[in-house]
């Protein structure tokens, strides 16, 4: 029930006052989150949650399988806002294992239209056909298609006009690739990162 919802937000606005009086005054006057997260829409991986980061703390953008397409005005905008306005240093591209965006991309049928926003996916798959065929396992495959997807977003985000005009500005932002296991409940990097004089898109397994 919707009513459920406000009587949670009661009780946890109530015991936010009662653990620090200040908190609400004090977050309202300023937002300086030194993080940008984009992540996937997924209900089970929520930034503040698996970071263990409290509201003001992280910058937060997602959509359907964490997906960098630079001609999507709504994440330019989050990032330039990111980049000029707060200024934050460290980006992080999240994935996580047994996306159903990916696993979408993967099984190759029609789905509406969110096929056209998962392309990339199936560009990346096919990029690296060869890796992902030698995986017997289809949740492996899945998987390791995540974490690919992963690397192909940083190195997207890396070559927009907002970081390379950032990057030429000597602003020290790092990109960075990371994946969460549902299973586990853990991060993991997956060693992408990419700075004004690091562009590595390379991508190990995570593991």
């Amino acid at each position: 029930m919707l009513s459920d919802l406000f009587e949670h937000n009661r009780q946890w606005a109530a015991e936010k006052r009662r653990e620090d009086p200040e908190y609400f005054s004090r977050l309202s006057s300023m937002q300086r989150p030194e993080y940008l997260w984009i992540g996937c829409s997924d209900s089970r991986v929520p930034a503040n949650v698996v970071t263990g980061l409290q509201p003001g703390e992280v910058f937060v953008h997602r959509n359907v399988a964490n997906l960098v397409h630079r001609a999507d005005l709504n994440l330019l905008s989050v990032l330039e806002f990111a980049v000029e306005v707060l200024e934050i240093r460290h980006i992080i591209v999240c994935g996580h294992y047994g996306c159903g965006g990916v696993r979408a991309a993967m099984a190759g049928y029609g789905h509406g239209i969110i096929d056209n926003w998962l392309q990339p996916v199936r560009d990346i798959a096919q990029a690296h056909e060869q890796e992902l065929d030698r995986f017997s396992d289809p949740e492996e495959r899945v998987n390791r298609l995540c974490e690919l997807t992963v690397a192909a977003q940083v190195e997207s985000l890396s070559r927009t006009p907002v970081l390379q005009s950032a990057w030429k500005q000597n602003k020290d932002i790092v990109v960075h690739g990371w994946i969460y296991g549902l299973k586990d409940g853990l991060l993991r990097d997956l060693q992408c990162d990419c700075t004004k004089s690091v562009l590595d898109f390379s991508c190990q397994p995570a593991g």
